[in-house]
């Protein structure tokens, strides 16, 4: 099946991933736009699980203070190299991250930081994680993925391990 270039700058421009992969999902999917993303999806998160083993010794600390002053981040990313910490489309990561955080105030990066007794008296736990994990919170310019599924395709595009290290939400009064 041939598939054109107008649907795989459609499909590049929703994901971010490279005219090969968009390729490639798209000859799976036979042309389903939406089957395409959702295994670019899955085949992010298998790499960046992949990668995950390797050292991120660089990166950058992103700052971000919102409108009014009111509410201030500081977030640090790291990643393999200072190349890619340069990068714009890293660059953009961590401040669509900052933006992120202060929109939502999470308290945690990822589930599994979540102590046991916090967890234990909650009723609905998979919302209580989704509410308080930045990996697991739905990304606030496009509702459509979460944190997870932003990083993970940053990670198949750049090509390096990200590691989402530590962050600090500052609001007046708090």
């Amino acid at each position: 099946m041939g598939i054109s270039v107008d649907l795989i700058k459609e499909l590049r421009n929703m994901t971010y991933a490279s005219v090969a992969h968009c390729k490639k999902a798209l000859e799976e999917a036979k042309g389903d736009l939406s089957k395409a993303a959702q295994l670019l999806r899955k085949w992010g998160l298998e790499i960046a699980a992949k990668k995950q083993g390797r050292a991120a010794k660089d990166g950058r600390v992103e700052a971000y203070i919102h409108h009014g002053n009111k509410i201030g981040v500081l977030l640090e990313v790291d990643c393999e190299s200072d190349f890619v910490a340069r990068n714009a489309e890293f660059t953009q990561f961590t401040r669509d991250l900052c933006m992120q955080i202060a929109a939502t105030n999470p308290l945690y990066i990822k589930k599994e930081d979540v102590p046991l007794e916090c967890l234990a008296q909650e009723k609905n736990k998979e919302e209580f994680i989704k509410n308080i994990c930045l990996l697991e919170q739905s990304f606030v310019k496009d509702p459509g993925i979460t944190i997870k599924d932003y990083l993970g395709s940053l990670v198949v595009k750049i090509g390096e391990n990200i590691v989402i290290r530590r962050f600090t939400r500052y609001k007046v009064g708090e």
